[in-house]
């Protein structure tokens, strides 16, 4: 990644162990440097999966005063149980980490929609905007009871890993049907296809003869008021529990953000499969070109077994 000239325009935003440096006329970021592989502040600060890292910096400088303008210019008080509005040292630190359920739904979708399908590279490009296909797609496996939620001292959701089992299809099995198919928001119906056309080309299944169960890391995402405090390697921490008391071995996580790909690398998963944005076309076009760095969709896995 290219380095950036310092002018009076930088600012110095110093993370934990974790130096960005943001030129403010521009979106994208300027340099990343990790100075250790076990740092849970990396793990908050690039932990919504797949995701943008920039706009929840941005949404969390914003929010560092309590008191924000509405669209109108006027100055709105923040509610006083709403943790997003309040400074670092004033949230609610009780933190415990529980089983999603499909009764927490609701209010796994309203985190997400806040923190995590504005800021995805590919949502961003294509500007997805609403879209309820995603809200389903990112809740159909929580009745399989692997993902988890971190949930403050009032029994609100402020992280989550949502997760899912893929079994080894049996040779009997109709083949899958495509994600595209039936889908009916064009938007999201590109992406979708992007997804398919990775299955198309590369069988996890083929690389691990010998597994027949893999974890998949759907999403990571945790309220920008709250990175800082470990959510992410906690939730990452029970996560990797539940594949050991399930004897799963293979961890599977397919990352479009270069952020997340980057923190799954420093906690020791391994890259398989990787498709340049470049190289994916359509009718002979690129369909995707989100904001650098993010060039790639790119599978990694962590072998527990």
């Amino acid at each position: 990644m290219c380095k950036t000239r310092r002018s009076e325009n930088h600012k110095l935003i110093r993370l934990g162990k974790m130096e960005i440096e943001i030129q403010n006329h521009i979106s994208h970021l300027g340099r990343f440097t990790v100075k250790s592989s076990e740092n849970d502040r990396l793990l908050d600060e690039a932990c919504t999966m797949l995701s943008e890292l920039l706009p929840p910096l941005g949404r969390m400088a914003s929010k560092m005063s309590t008191a924000s303008s509405d669209a109108k210019g006027t100055t709105a008080k923040p509610s006083s149980t709403d943790d997003s509005t309040l400074p670092l040292d004033e949230v609610d630190k009780n933190i415990s980490i529980e089983l999603i359920t499909e009764d927490d739904a609701e209010e796994v979708l309203k985190l997400l929609k806040k923190f995590f399908f504005k800021d995805e590279p590919l949502n961003t490009f294509v500007n997805l905007g609403e879209c309820k296909e995603l809200e389903k797609y990112s809740t159909k496996n929580l009745h399989e009871h692997c993902s988890f939620k971190a949930v403050n001292g009032r029994g609100e959701i402020v992280g989550v890993n949502v997760n899912g089992v893929i079994n080894r299809p049996k040779e009997t099995d109709d083949p899958p049907a495509k994600l595209a198919d039936g889908c009916e928001h064009p938007k999201f119906k590109k992406i979708m296809a992007l997804m398919d056309y990775i299955d198309e080309h590369f069988n996890i299944f083929d690389l691990y003869p010998d597994v027949d169960r893999i974890l998949d890391i759907k999403i990571m995402s945790v309220d920008s008021r709250y990175r800082g405090l470990g959510i992410a390697g906690k939730l990452t921490d029970r996560t990797m529990q539940y594949v050991k008391d399930n004897s799963i071995k293979l961890v599977h996580v397919l990352c479009s953000s270069h952020f997340s790909a980057r923190v799954m690398e420093k906690m020791s998963f391994e890259e398989v499969y990787k498709l340049n944005y470049s190289d994916y076309l359509v009718n002979g076009e690129q369909v995707f070109d989100p904001e650098k760095p993010h060039t790639a969709a790119r599978i990694l896995v962590k072998r527990l077994a």
